[in-house]
């Protein structure tokens, strides 16, 4: 927003919010596609405004407001849920008891009042939304609502995601395909396509005196900083900011990364146990002290007889990193992977309930565009809705699943034939570090051998990874999901294949094929 002109996420009256901006340059000759496609999104019910920019007067803004109507319009068809009833608790009177917990609980609230790790809800007056009941809205039953502001009642996250609904639907040509900003992004006429942010993210005056600006100042200032690591995260306002999507994302990496610290704290007493006892382990000492045991050269050429004692640091490495701490460690962490599993269904099924997730998925589904494209010709009558929609036939489903299974297949057997190339290259590679000039190199071939070995497998791991993503959207756009959950639930499949594979290829060979070779 710093290089339009007008001041804030408002159009030039000052009143009119901007739920979205699209950019193109007036060099881009696609002037046709983007004239169709504005008219489509202003007979759709969004109100544009343009502005070049202060630092390129080459670009220019097409600042997107969704008047109220339209937005009540779309959050009907989207069935996005709203809050219509406050949460009531109720409590026995009758019992004797209930005074002696009342005053319990406000010991622990007032001892966690003073605790730096609880979040101070007193800085977050938005978090008291999620006090109330939610359900799909209806215009035929607006008064239900709880309405006290209509600028304020859709968050900038609902509203963005409506526009971008629109504008994933919106032609900007006469045929049935000619539809959505992607394409349009992707043939050149527009370069971009984002929502603002709500103002500044800081400010002059100190947040304690003066209070937060908005809410993006707010979540900088309490959540968005590196001193703010070890506070629990806002996630009420990070879902009304962001959506519920992110707000999950951001409840799961914190679940998780708290999670980390005890398999952090043994992982270091293991490794510590390791180091400490490195010069007491039997073999490494029987090793070291082999001076006058000879072992057979590695190579033809320019090897000699090698001590025993020779391979004395790479014993206690080797130690290092596999002793008997390392067993209890797997077991450890075997344990960990399922509490912190089970733990984070417990916490994920509080957040869903708390913010009237259940079911939710099932309630916001659309088709997706491309889908609707693709087959439009092939349309059904729905049994629920009992209105037509376009059909995938079973035939070209299986066709295009089958190439795409294909596919992950083929990449599945390059990863492994690249783990066996790194195989082969360990074992030729052994015999010429053991046979070469440099004395250091001679001396330490295994290690070179090794490093070798572990920094080409990383730069292959790194090039796969790259390809991957690219390989995984492409087979997911060619199977046509219907909905975009379904397109999100196959992409992701075809990631953790992909990411299973590579990242574990190498360590699945150590374990079961090194030690017997």
């Amino acid at each position: 927003m710093n290089y339009i002109a007008s001041s804030g996420p408002l159009f030039k009256d000052g009143k009119k919010r901007i739920d979205y901006i699209l950019v193109y340059r007036k060099t881009n000759i696609q002037y046709d596609k983007r004239n169709t496609f504005e008219k489509n999104l202003r007979a759709e019910g969004l109100m544009l405004e343009k502005e070049p920019a202060i630092a390129s007067p080459d670009i220019m803004f097409i600042k997107i407001h969704i008047p109220w109507d339209t937005l009540c319009k779309y959050a009907e068809r989207l069935n996005i849920r709203m809050p219509f009833r406050k949460k009531c608790y109720y409590t026995d009177g009758r019992s004797k008891s209930m005074g002696r917990m009342q005053t319990y609980f406000r010991r622990i609230k007032n001892w966690m009042a003073q605790n730096p790790m609880v979040l101070d809800k007193s800085a977050f007056p938005d978090l008291e939304e999620s006090d109330c009941y939610t359900g799909p809205f209806s215009r035929a039953r607006i008064h239900h609502f709880i309405i006290n502001n209509k600028d304020t009642f859709f968050s900038n996250a609902t509203r963005s995601r409506i526009v971008y609904h629109m504008l994933e639907r919106t032609k900007y040509e006469n045929g049935i395909s000619k539809v959505g900003i992607r394409k349009l992004i992707n043939n050149g006429s527009y370069i971009a396509a984002f929502p603002p942010h709500e103002g500044a993210y800081k400010s002059s005056q100190p947040i304690k005196t003066h209070g937060p600006q908005n809410n993006r100042h707010l979540l900088y200032e309490r959540w968005a900083r590196w001193g703010m690591w070890y506070k629990h995260q806002p996630l009420d306002l990070i879902r009304l900011y962001f959506g519920e999507k992110i707000g999950l994302y951001f409840a799961w990496l914190g679940w998780y990364t708290g999670m980390l610290i005890p398999a952090a704290i043994v992982g270091l007493c293991v490794f510590f146990y390791g180091l400490f006892t490195m010069n007491n382990s039997q073999v490494s000492q029987e090793i070291c002290k082999a001076t006058e045991v000879f072992m057979c050269p590695l190579c033809d050429k320019n090897c000699s007889l090698q001590r025993l004692n020779d391979s004395c640091i790479y014993a206690k490495v080797t130690y290092l990193f596999d002793n008997g701490g390392t067993v209890f460690f797997a077991i450890f962490m075997a344990i960990w992977a399922t509490v912190f599993l089970e733990f984070w269904k417990r916490r994920r099924s509080i957040l869903t309930y708390t913010w009237d997730l259940i079911e939710w998925e099932e309630e916001e589904e659309t088709l997706r565009p491309q889908f609707e494209a693709k087959y439009y010709k092939m349309e059904i009558v729905n049994p629920i809705t009992g209105k037509p929609e376009p059909h995938q036939p079973s035939s070209d489903k299986v066709t295009r699943l089958l190439v795409s299974v294909s596919g992950i297949f083929f990449m599945i057997s390059l990863v492994i034939t690249a783990v066996f190339g790194v195989v082969v290259y360990r074992l030729v590679v052994m015999e010429q570090f053991a046979s070469f000039k440099w004395n250091f190199i001679k001396q330490y071939w295994q290690f070179a051998t090794s490093a070798a070995a572990v920094c080409i497998n990383f730069i292959i791991i790194m090039l796969l990874n790259l390809a991957y993503e690219k390989i995984a959207y492409l087979h997911t756009n060619l199977e046509y999901p219907r909905t975009e959950s379904e397109w999100e639930n196959s992409f992701a499949l075809k990631m953790f294949l992909f990411q299973f594979v590579n990242l574990n290829s190498s360590i699945f060979y150590i374990a079961f094929f090194l030690g017997d070779s």
